[in-house]
């Protein structure tokens, strides 16, 4: 099924608006005759945040919003998978287009706003979600709202039970002032919130794993602040990073000046460093998730050895298609056996100091 769809729906959906393709690939999910994944290799198990994951290879938040199409990605062989950004309300979003793809560069602009149908419909979905694989929400605030952790209080409280992790995402850059909330004060305010909402939604059960997803674009002052928050506060992990609003170096000038955030190849350099700085500052109190710019093994890797525990991707499905998923594992295999490792956790990190070392990206 996944080489079917890669020779004759993958071109088709290309050809069509992004947006407009995006919706196609939601539906055809949903109607696919998918064939369970087969099990994963014991060597790429890995253990974070309190959970087992069958493989390091997640979906990024963005593909899924509303949770409509779990069960079937967890059949295309993700390790893990989140949904979202689920706001609070329901909310459209910015108005289209807001979807821009960059051939030539393989990267996407996006400046969705975070369109939602928000927590209460979303609860609804995973209540009736069949169980199985290793799943999160990422969490946004409202567009509109005046005391935006009480936003991020309340989606807890409606989505906690359903899910094995929650994202606080306070880095989408297309909901105005929404990155403020990675300076150090209002940061120690809204974790403090946050943890507290997550420990009294799990009354009588284990409190639900708390990532925090930041932006690649911190300079390295606020990356010691946000780091010192989030481990005075104890948190699970974090996810480095979201989409950026820099322009590394794109060949598709006219698609360059679109706002919003940019994703996909261009932003793997970026994404890299800032995960090795988190990685170095972290020093081990939580686990890393990567993301931005992995549409191959090799990238993926690199990840790893920069410092994650876990990677996410989304873009790349888009310019390489859902093969990608088994290519990057079937990959991971052939590193460990070149780097004679017996599994993945042996890598994690290896590269962060050399990394960090290099000129800044540009």
């Amino acid at each position: 099924m996944i080489g079917v769809f890669n020779r004759i729906a993958r071109p088709l959906l290309r050809a069509l608006d992004p947006e407009t393709a995006h919706g196609m690939a939601l539906n055809a999910l949903k109607l696919a005759p998918l064939p369970n994944a087969p099990p994963d290799d014991e060597k790429l198990r890995v253990e974070a945040f309190g959970l087992t994951f069958p493989n390091p290879v997640g979906l990024a938040a963005g593909f899924d919003k509303n949770a409509e199409v779990t069960d079937p990605l967890f059949r295309l062989g993700f390790g893990f998978i989140e949904a979202g950004g689920v706001t609070l309300k329901a909310q459209p979003g910015n108005p289209r287009p807001r979807l821009f793809r960059l051939d030539a560069d393989e990267g996407v602009i996006n400046r969705l706003g975070l369109n939602s149908e928000g927590a209460e419909a979303v609860a609804r979905r995973l209540a009736a979600r069949s169980a199985g694989g290793i799943f999160g929400i990422n969490i946004g605030a409202n567009k509109d709202t005046a005391d935006r952790a009480a936003d991020y209080v309340a989606c807890i409280g409606a989505l906690a039970r359903h899910v094995d992790f929650l994202t606080v995402n306070i880095s989408s850059p297309n909901t105005p002032g929404l990155r403020n909330l990675q300076q150090a004060n209002a940061l120690d305010d809204l974790l403090a919130r946050v943890v507290d909402a997550r420990e009294r939604a799990a009354i009588g059960s284990k409190p639900k794993p708390l990532l925090l997803k930041i932006a690649p674009d911190l300079t390295l002052g606020d990356l010691d602040d946000v780091v010192g928050v989030a481990r005075r506060h104890r948190i699970d992990g974090m996810i480095v990073g979201n989409t950026t609003v820099t322009r590394p170096n794109l060949r598709d000038a006219a698609k360059a000046k679109e706002q919003g955030g940019l994703s996909g190849r261009p932003l793997f350099a970026l994404s890299t460093r800032m995960l090795a700085e988190t990685y170095v500052r972290a020093e081990g109190a939580f686990p890393l998730i990567g993301v931005g710019g992995v549409d191959s093994g090799a990238a993926a890797f690199a990840k790893i050895k920069a410092g994650a525990s876990l990677i996410q991707l989304y873009s790349g499905l888009i310019f390489r298609g859902i093969g990608l998923i088994g290519a990057i594992k079937k990959d991971l295999l052939g590193f460990l056996r070149v780097g004679r490792l017996e599994q993945l956790a042996d890598a994690i990190g290896r590269d962060a100091a050399a990394v960090t070392a290099e000129p800044w990206p540009t």
